[in-house]
């Protein structure tokens, strides 16, 4: 058996059913979830038609899928880049593009390939983080070390607290950009100041850009762009994943990218080969639809807004909080202890939100998510509003 899986933490929501067990709602009201970040959003329609088409799927059915994907996918990937970050060197399909089974399952893998467990490796992680990255690295036989990201950096990684033989030791490093959970987004010169340490010290700066399109004004920039704007037409160490789950409403279509480092990419593309992660024919061709049109996401953006404009000026008098500039999260600090707060928030409204304290870990006596809660504004409209009128009327924020 392998004994790194005895390092492993329990998944949030594992912590989050074990928290609320006991908790009985109040009858007769419906439970709203704003704990699990999946898209409830309707799915395209053209992409619905595309899955009843049943000669697509018969045809489907009778092929071995390629792992490196079809070229017409990598190709839409490929454009899709190109053009949202706006690449002087466009990126190339045949080498530097891969499809993968939706980010978590890519964002594991990566590690798998680009840490070598038989030194003293150590992985940068944002702290709070997407789980995956801190088992991902554990696995690998790499040691997590755990980047604050607090109010006073915007809620980006503060990387000065990254010592000189931590950097040293540095195989990987994840970033979440924009951020899960504050939707904080790094700015170009950050992600060139991490590029330059990466140039000092041969690590590999991994991209995890799922909230991308979804945002308030501005596009947030990736990390290709940045190294783009560099001259570095390589892209070397930087690799940027992406999916179909946020930006078009495709949680259960398990399809994403990843993109970058030509070098890296084919290494990948062999331990993916005999990992056996090759996507479905079906979903690669539905996937080259949504990779190929822009309407459904900007309309897909306008329902976020008008979410984020609802729920915000329900709660204006009574917990104000701000519309983060990415993602379909809210980061709001709590007056009691996040776990608590969260027990007797679904005691007496039944709506369920995510402690923070569970997305993050402890350092030096300090937890960055400790007395804050994620909400994740994924459910319809009325849902939202109706979760937010129920919040406000919560006793331990009204009073």
């Amino acid at each position: 058996m392998n004994k790194r899986l005895d390092q492993l933490y329990p998944y949030p929501f594992e912590k989050l059913n074990v928290l609320l067990d006991d908790i009985v709602p109040p009858d007769g009201i419906e439970p709203v979830s704003l704990s699990l970040g999946e898209p409830k959003h309707r799915a395209p329609e053209f992409i619905i038609n595309r899955f009843s088409d049943r000669e697509t799927i018969a045809r489907g059915f009778g092929t071995y899928p390629p792992t490196r994907g079809y070229l017409t996918l990598r190709q839409a990937i490929a454009d899709f880049v190109n053009k949202r970050f706006n690449l002087t060197r466009k990126v190339n399909p045949d080498t530097e593009v891969l499809p993968v089974n939706g980010t978590r399952e890519g964002l594991f893998a990566i590690a798998q390939t680009v840490i070598d467990g038989t030194n003293n490796s150590v992985t940068l992680i944002p702290n709070p983080f997407y789980q995956i990255y801190e088992g991902a690295a554990i696995l690998a036989g790499s040691t997590p070390v755990y980047i604050p990201c607090t109010q006073n950096t915007g809620f980006n990684p503060d990387f000065s607290f990254v010592t000189d033989d931590q950097w040293q030791n540095c195989s990987l490093v994840y970033i979440c950009n924009p951020g899960n959970p504050s939707g904080s987004v790094m700015s170009i010169p950050a992600l060139q100041s991490l590029i330059r340490k990466s140039d000092e010290y041969d690590f590999v700066i991994v991209s995890d850009e799922c909230y991308s399109e979804i945002y308030a004004a501005e596009a947030p920039p990736g990390l290709l762009e940045a190294a783009s704007r560099m001259g570095r037409d390589d892209y070397r160490n930087c690799i940027t994943f992406n999916s179909l789950s946020k930006r078009s409403n495709l949680p259960g279509l398990r399809s994403g990218y990843v993109c970058g480092d030509a070098q890296i990419l084919e290494k990948f593309l062999l331990y993916r080969t005999y990992h056996g992660s090759a996507m479905s024919a079906h979903n690669q061709w539905i996937s080259e639809l949504a990779w190929q049109d822009e309407n459904h996401v900007v309309a897909n953006r306008r329902r976020y807004a008008e979410k984020y404009s609802s729920v915000l000026d329900i709660l204006a008098n009574v917990w104000p909080m701000q519309r983060p500039a990415a993602g379909f999260y809210l980061w709001p600090e709590t007056p009691i202890a996040d776990d608590e707060f969260a027990r007797r928030l679904l005691a007496e409204t039944n709506v369920e939100v995510l402690p923070g304290s569970f997305l993050s870990r402890e350092v030096n006596g300090i937890n960055p998510g400790r007395n804050r809660i994620r909400m994740a504004l994924v459910a319809d409209l009325d849902q939202c509003v109706e979760a937010a009128n129920r919040i406000r009327q919560f006793r331990l924020i009204s009073r």
